[in-house]
């Protein structure tokens, strides 16, 4: 029995460890790949140890340090509101459902989980934010469409709440005349926190990684977001690689390190992310374990 334990033990160890090295290696190689040479990646492919240190592909990127900066800032300022809104509206949505009691939970537990399946489609969402609501060109485009609430989001933190929150503690905290908006903010929110945090990561990833909105609704360069700005950057570079580029520039496109400048702009998009995320590592992983949609 002893023995059989220790060989399953290494057995996960092994598994889990291979596992690890399938999410580590991939970051290491785009990282190396984005200061390799373009020669070198052509001759040789990516590499983990680069033949020849060139960092062009980011000199290209960073030739113009201000718009750059701008792209980050406006990521984080739409990162942080719209997280902020996304995380207390789809509170707000998942404590009530979580409750049995509630007046029609039936149908809002329908009504949210439609949206899971079925949407309105490109054209007419498009018309809708742009003719009804009007928010082309304003920090609106990039926190409000699809990205403001999440109907997982909601499933995920209801049954959190369900399983996690006793019932009994809520009922006992309403003998003793507390209001709804009362036992969400003193008695849930603070047993809450893993879920919470999970939420708030999972929402900040998809409004930092968002560049759809900003390809739709924006059409200014001082709005752009960094995914929408390094892919413009990427695009251009590509461009002038072609050859319709090379007719325009002629042997200056040749210099272009387009495969390089992919791992760059991969490389500077994830940057923040990279450096935030073990910070709520813990709260993360406990949230999408215990807070799992259940049937």
């Amino acid at each position: 029995m002893v023995e059989t334990r220790k060989a399953f033990q290494v057995i996960a160890h092994i598994i889990m460890i291979m596992l690890a090295l399938f999410c580590i290696l991939p970051i290491i190689l785009m990282i190396t790949s984005s200061f390799t040479s373009e020669d070198a990646l052509i001759l040789n492919g990516y590499s983990f140890f680069p033949s020849e240190i060139d960092f062009t592909a980011y000199k290209y990127l960073l030739v113009d340090s201000t718009d750059i900066i701008r792209g980050y800032m406006v990521s984080a300022v739409v990162t942080v509101i719209g997280t902020t809104f996304n995380v207390t509206v789809t509170t707000l949505f998942a404590y009530p459902l979580s409750r049995k009691n509630l007046p029609g939970r039936r149908f809002f537990m329908f009504f949210i989980f439609f949206t899971m399946l079925f949407n309105g489609g490109l054209i007419p969402t498009y018309i809708m934010w742009t003719g009804t609501f009007h928010i082309k060109n304003t920090l609106l485009a990039l926190i409000l469409p699809n990205l403001l609430m999440n109907a997982f989001y909601v499933f995920m933190m209801r049954t959190y709440f369900t399983t996690n929150i006793p019932n009994a503690v809520i009922e006992a905290t309403k003998i003793d005349g507390a209001a709804e908006f009362h036992i969400l903010g003193k008695i849930v929110l603070p047993m809450s926190r893993p879920i919470i945090a999970t939420v708030t990561l999972m929402a900040g990833l998809s409004y930092w990684n968002d560049w759809l909105n900003g390809l739709y609704y924006i059409n200014t360069d001082k709005l752009y977001s960094i995914q929408v700005l390094l892919n413009k950057m990427l695009l251009t570079s590509l461009f002038l690689k072609s050859g319709l580029g090379k007719q325009i520039l002629g042997s200056v496109g040749e210099t272009i390190p387009t495969s390089a400048i992919k791992m760059a702009v991969a490389v500077l998009g994830a940057l923040p992310i990279l450096i935030v995320y073990p910070f709520f590592q813990k709260y993360f992983v406990k949230g999408i374990v215990v807070g799992a949609v259940k049937g």
